[in-house]
């Protein structure tokens, strides 16, 4: 699996990013639900979100994962004051998780950037307990995302609120929604593993 970009990587670093992630873009991802017990959250990059779902869930066992070393490096130093969290290197199409291991997996602007996005799919439904919840946003197929994936050489396969939703489905997940939002450009997801699986 491929490491971003260095123009993703320094935007993931900045901290006008950690900012605007901590305080305007977590909670309008999370769109309302409630973190609580064992969360993952796959492709954390520099830790902007994981600071935010620190901050304001402390009682949350967090881990942090992403494929790129040295994101997870410049993480594990933005995070160490916090207790709660633990960062690693890992690919999301080969979790190093056991079973019904997270009460939440959560996926912010990452999965694009996967390009068997179903096989994560199938590991994020693996790892979540009965019940679980996969939750998120990303960006959709649309010209512009492509323009500018195509630009910063970076890989990707774009997919559709359609796509997601229909693998999302076919995986068992249940109550899944995905919503298009500014102006086509991104999709906000919410899926439940079933109470047993």
């Amino acid at each position: 699996m491929p490491v971003m970009s260095a123009i993703e990587s320094a935007f993931c670093r900045s901290a006008p990013w950690r900012s605007f992630a901590r305080c305007a873009v977590l909670p309008w991802a999370l769109d309302g639900h409630a973190l609580h017990g064992d969360v993952l959250e796959i492709g954390g990059g520099s830790g902007a979100m994981a600071a935010g779902v620190a901050q304001a869930h402390p009682e949350v066992r967090l881990t942090v994962t992403d494929v790129d070393g040295a994101m997870v490096q410049f993480a594990r130093t933005r995070l160490a004051a916090h207790r709660n969290v633990t960062v690693q290197v890992a690919d999301v199409t080969a979790l190093p998780f056991e079973d019904n291991t997270f009460d939440a997996v959560t996926s912010y602007l990452m999965l694009h950037h996967v390009i068997d996005w179903g096989s994560a799919l199938a590991e994020v439904q693996r790892v979540l307990k009965p019940g679980g919840a996969f939750i998120g946003y990303d960006l959709t197929d649309t010209r512009l995302a492509r323009w500018i994936h195509r630009a910063d050489g970076s890989p990707h396969r774009l997919l559709t609120p359609g796509e997601l939703e229909h693998a999302l489905r076919a995986l068992g997940f249940t109550g899944s929604t995905v919503r298009s939002a500014f102006s086509t450009h991104l999709m906000r997801f919410q899926a439940r593993t079933p109470a047993e699986h």
